[in-house]
């Protein structure tokens, strides 16, 4: 196994054979850690944090529109897939942790470094493609809860969205802590709407016996049912997480010890599973939210008299923000909806940003100031939504939030078979190489992910093809 990577004094040139790269840099080691002979308590406030950054890529606004057509067309019948989506992406993601404490090198340094040289500027387009879809995803989540909040034109939300930027700017000159005490607030705030909606109002109380029945009794057989489960399995596992988490867990300060290793795997295995857990418990609820509301109806009545008839190309986004007052008879429900959507949409532009980072500077080491950064891939986003967007209209936003989550679809195995090659190499990991459960899982995993994506792809080119043209 390779030495970790440690920093070394004076300056060093990027192109030099022997110079080190640390993945983000400028965060990296930040965070001090106790002696291991510490308290779990004290251990576990010191690793807990990546995970959270990584888990609000599983509840970003690009998951919202599959879980409420699922809940809304299905009921809780594709429950159970939400479940194996996120114990997919808990699987995915302890690989890619245990990869970065292990080797003291993110996915894109390993893919560098590993893979034969020709690979290179092809995987590091590809994951920049898959960025700047993510963050496509994500402008237009965010500008739709400003639309619905404050009534601001859709173009003119997409383009204030473009200046979050300055938040991420100032952020990161105050710490990898304080962003994720930042990231920590948005989760919260995304659980708190979605506890308020579902616990709180007495008409979207679920009846969980059903719920539990939907989980442990798995159904493909009514029509259509497919389609939605590979869209909910492809909106939830996120290529530049499993690259973003590899990077996250070297900011703090790691020793090259065996047993300071060993609790750096075992305290983000935690930190992980407790993350992607709750990223669970949020898509869960959307899912049941639009299975109360919508399952059963064909149109409702929304607050301003107009008449929405529901359809499986429904942008149940809009729907849901349209159709909760009347329904469920109170106006907050609208309001806390649209906020947990502005919260999910602000936290994963933070999450993206860092994996933009990590995939340039791994593997082309460019180094670039993080809002040049953030700025060009924002640009390259919202720009042609806008352009899409004031020529066809705001009907378009769901084609593109479409187009978004099947880009990453396709670019998903990119991400996943490299990581697994070098995880279970015993060469790259030495001791520390993924164990057999976990091995299988994870192949298991991606195979599965895999072979939904090749089902899928003749419909989804044409979906692509159709969003082209217009129609």
């Amino acid at each position: 196994m390779n030495e970790r990577p440690t920093k070394v004094d004076g300056p060093t040139k990027l192109n030099e054979p022997h110079a080190v790269h640390l993945s983000l840099e400028g965060v990296h080691g930040s965070v001090e850690v106790p002696p291991v002979k510490a308290g779990f308590l004290r251990q576990w406030r010191a690793f807990v944090g990546p995970a959270i950054l990584v888990s609000v890529g599983y509840m970003d606004p690009g998951n919202w529109g599959t879980d409420l057509a699922g809940g809304a067309q299905f009921k809780y019948g594709l429950l159970w897939v939400v479940g194996l989506a996120s114990l997919m992406a808990i699987f995915l993601q302890l690989i890619s942790a245990r990869l970065g404490v292990a080797t003291g090198k993110d996915l894109a340094q390993c893919s560098r470094d590993w893979s034969p040289g020709w690979t290179r500027w092809p995987n590091w387009i590809s994951m920049e493609l898959a960025i700047c879809m993510t963050d496509l995803a994500e402008a237009l989540g965010s500008a739709v809860a400003l639309n619905m909040l404050f009534h601001i034109p859709i173009q003119w939300a997409i383009i204030i969205t473009a200046f979050d930027v300055l938040l991420l700017l100032a952020l990161q000159g105050l710490g990898m802590r304080l962003i994720e005490a930042v990231v920590s607030v948005f989760v919260l705030t995304i659980g708190g709407c979605y506890a308020i909606e579902i616990f709180g109002l007495a008409p979207t109380r679920p009846d969980f016996l059903e719920m539990a029945h939907a989980m442990v009794r798995p159904d493909l057989a009514q029509s259509g049912m497919l389609v939605v489960a590979i869209g909910i399995i492809g909106a939830t596992v996120m290529p530049h997480n499993l690259y973003l988490h590899t990077a996250l867990v070297q900011t703090r300060k790691l020793q090259n010890d065996d047993s300071s290793i060993r609790r750096a795997i075992r305290f983000n295995t935690v930190d992980t599973t407790v993350a992607l857990i709750i990223a669970f418990f949020v898509n869960a609820a959307i899912l049941v939210l639009a299975a109360i509301v919508f399952y059963g109806k064909t149109s409702v009545v929304a607050a301003g008299g107009q008449t929405i008839e529901f359809s499986p190309d429904s942008d149940w986004i809009r729907v849901a923000h349209l159709t909760l007052a009347p329904l469920l008879g109170t106006t907050l429900a609208s309001t806390l909806f649209a906020v947990a959507l502005l919260a999910s949409g602000q936290s994963s532009t933070i999450t993206g940003t860092l994996a933009g980072q990590v995939v340039m500077e791994g593997f082309m080491r460019w180094r670039i100031q993080p809002w040049v950064r953030r700025l060009i891939t924002r640009v390259i986003a919202v720009v042609p939504a806008i352009l899409i967007i004031s020529f066809r209209g705001d009907s378009s936003i769901t084609d593109l939030v479409n187009l978004s989550q099947v880009v990453l679809c396709l670019e998903l195995p990119f991400a996943m078979f490299p990581l697994l090659v070098f995880a279970s190499s015993t060469k790259r990991m030495g001791k520390w190489r993924v164990g057999r459960f976990l091995l299988f899982a994870g192949w298991g995993s991606a195979i599965l992910i895999t072979a939904m994506d090749i089902y899928s792809l003749p419909d989804s080119l044409r979906q692509v093809w159709a969003i082209v043209v217009g129609h």
